[in-house]
């Protein structure tokens, strides 16, 4: 009976560990999420470059401005959509490695192993969670070029953005450099 139970056990067992196969499919999705917004981005990107070719010829001042605010702006959401592409690649790599297997062809390569360097869920939340950081910034700076300033109210509301945006990027750096230290410090035991 007890090598019943343990036979039982153990089929059960490998069964479960063979469902993390499923975690293919957010990988697969993931890697053809991020292949398509670095097509949406090179696109815009492309049509960003077109906006542009005649700006050296433009004589009028005002055009010329404004065709620049639509430049910036449009460079920015080229910018968000390589972040958002990249985070979809960070997590299919990363969900890939913790449930599937390593990707042996990446550490091969010297320049792909840092980027590659997530052994739990939470370095893959500390990593997304940066790159999110980032696209958020960088749409608070397209929201940015856009807004009118009409009273001072709105220029406080837009300098406590700018101090909250800081915060948030030195309170990641400290958290970053603490970690580093932390594993550090266990390396050498």
């Amino acid at each position: 009976m007890k090598e019943e139970i343990s036979a039982l056990e153990r089929n059960f067992e490998n069964g479960l560990w063979q469902v993390r196969w499923t975690v293919i499919v957010a990988v697969v999705c993931s890697g053809v999420t991020a292949l398509a917004m670095f097509y949406v981005a090179s696109v815009d990107a492309y049509h960003v470059l077109n906006l542009l070719l005649d700006y050296g010829s433009l004589s009028d001042n005002d055009i010329r401005s404004s065709v620049r605010a639509l430049a910036i702006g449009h460079v920015v959401e080229v910018v968000d959509g390589f972040l958002l592409a990249i985070v979809l690649l960070i997590f299919s790599f990363g969900l890939y490695e913790l449930y599937v297997s390593k990707i042996d062809t990446a550490y091969d390569q010297e320049s792909a192993s840092h980027m590659l360097a997530i052994d739990s869920l939470d370095d893959l939340k500390s990593r997304l969670g940066k790159v999110i950081l980032m696209i958020l910034i960088v749409k608070f700076f397209e929201l940015a070029i856009s807004m009118e300033f009409t009273n001072v109210y709105d220029l406080l509301l837009f300098s406590i953005g700018i101090v909250l945006i800081s915060g948030s990027l030195f309170l990641t750096e400290f958290s970053l450099g603490k970690n580093t230290n932390k594993d550090r410090r266990s390396d050498k035991t």
